[in-house]
């Protein structure tokens, strides 16, 4: 019997600001689509956190045994450089700047976002659609939107008529607006500008000649709005309602107000019954921009070639430190901060080590099964992974404690343990085995530095013969030791 029969799931839902009981449209079947990057710069690491969220929920839904259709697209085409639909297409802009076509700085940078998720063990999603590769459906649900009345075409672009949407639906719901106060806080409309009203957002932009970006539609060469590739992509393969929508709090308006709106207008019917946000990622107290400097690729952490942290960190850390806070809280990523999280990590990582070879008794002096089940009430409360770190190092404590004789487990008591440990920190909070490598270097080079020391102190004594055999070894072992002027130096 699956796990998801046992467990009660809650979610905080943003549509209505309240935690609901998770039950999908299809026992047994999650539909689960979250906006993904635009690929024209390398993956944010603030996006890495959002996708690193999602990534968790996929996880545990499938450890509580759904099925899930996990849906994350590509953004390869219309998103402006502005939201009012202003701007140059940020794919086209890059590719103008070096000189090369779009769909090479689409490719650069898809890539860079496979390997950096890769590097942080994210599961990949069941489908990860392409914007260009949905144009005709976009063209199509345009066309319904038109001919319902909720849009209209303007100089070969057409509009999103907000207003006349608001007459029938509400406009507004996700993000708590009411559209007569933002009409009241929105300057007059120009007379250049194509728009009825400002709050109305384009399904379909006219290509100005220097536009590199552009597809044949009935309004003319053009290229689609932002927000319609997510709405067109979700319900294609979800279906016009489905489960769970997920994105970035940053998204929730205008871009996902704007995608309820399509579906609505398109289909009839609200597209999403759960919509989770994850909150935004800080460093050192401070948003991240790289006008400012206060930024951090995520590939420059795993290096430690920056000047914000005093050392380089493993992925599997990083994903660590942002699982030790609620997706929907502020996270601040700090050196400090990092290096708490390594030295937990490894605690982690040392204490489950030792769980094979952990001597039993008759008895158990750990309630196990009520902590296993601690263990589910935290993820079953919004997926509370902080929680649910804590309740491992409960069980940190009792593994060292039945290691130094303190305490007792029984044999089926330690496998069951081990067995839940493992799959809520592999399967579930997408851990890697093993110490943190910056760690196991410290050890390195400690030990050399002990090792050295005893062959300078061999040297010194006039005893050539341990001296020798001291390089020698090392030597066999792939370790090369150096003597220079500054002293006795190794490399692997």
């Amino acid at each position: 019997m699956a796990l998801y029969t046992e467990q009660t799931l809650k979610v905080h839902n943003s549509l209505t600001g309240t935690k609901e009981t998770f039950t999908p449209i299809h026992e047994g079947h999650v539909g689960m689509y979250v906006c993904g990057p635009t690929v024209y710069s390398n993956v944010h690491l603030g996006n890495c956190r959002t996708f690193m969220s999602f990534d968790l929920i996929f996880r545990y839904l499938r450890h509580l045994g759904y099925k899930v259709r996990f849906v994350r697209n590509i953004t390869d085409a219309g998103h402006l450089e502005d939201d009012a639909d202003q701007g140059e297409d940020k794919i086209a802009k890059k590719a103008r700047l070096e000189k090369i076509e779009p769909m090479e700085v689409v490719q650069r940078y898809t890539v860079d976002f496979h390997n950096i998720l890769q590097r942080f063990n994210l599961l990949p999603p069941s489908i990860e659609p392409t914007a260009t590769g949905h144009i005709v459906e976009q063209i199509e649900i345009i066309k319904v939107i038109m001919d319902r009345g909720y849009a209209y075409e303007k100089n070969g672009s057409v509009y999103f008529d907000v207003k006349r949407f608001n007459q029938d639906y509400e406009y507004g719901k996700l993000s708590g607006r009411k559209l007569e106060d933002m009409i009241a806080n929105t300057r007059e409309l120009t007379a250049q500008d194509e728009k009825r009203n400002p709050q109305d957002f384009a399904l379909w932009k006219k290509a100005e000649p220097q536009h590199i970006m552009r597809w044949p539609s009935p309004w003319g060469e053009g290229f689609p709005g932002w927000h319609l590739e997510c709405t067109v992509m979700s319900t294609k393969y979800l279906g016009d309602t489905f489960d769970i929508h997920g994105g970035g709090m940053d998204l929730k308006f205008p871009h996902h107000e704007c995608e309820i709106a399509q579906a609505e207008a398109g289909n009839d019917q609200s597209p999403v019954r759960y919509w989770l946000h994850a909150n935004m990622l800080t460093l050192n107290g401070k948003k991240m921009a790289k006008s400012t400097g206060n930024n951090l690729l995520p590939g420059e952490i795993f290096s430690g070639e920056n000047d914000i942290l005093s050392k380089p960190f493993a992925p599997t850390v990083v994903r660590f430190f942002m699982m030790q806070a609620h997706y929907t809280s502020i996270l601040d990523l700090s050196d400090e901060a990092l290096l708490a999280a390594e030295k937990g990590y490894n605690r982690l990582m040392d204490a489950m080590e030792q769980l094979p070879g952990l001597p039993t008794g008759k008895t158990s002096d750990f309630d196990v099964a009520a902590w296993r089940q601690r263990c589910y009430d935290a993820m079953n409360d919004d997926f509370n992974s902080p929680v649910l770190i804590a309740q491992l190092f409960e069980a940190v404590k009792t593994i060292n404690l039945v290691r130094d004789g303190k305490q007792s487990l029984s044999p089926a008591d330690r496998d069951t343990l081990q067995e839940t440990m493992e799959g809520f920190a592999f399967e579930v909070l997408g851990l890697e085995p093993g110490r943190s490598q910056t760690q196991e270097t410290e050890k390195l080079e400690g030990v050399m530095k002990l090792v050295i020391d005893l062959r300078n102190q061999a040297r010194a004594n006039k005893d050539y013969h341990t001296s020798d055999q001291i390089r020698d070894t090392l030597s066999e072992l792939g370790i090369q030791l150096k003597d220079g002027k500054e002293g006795t130096t190794f490399t692997l």
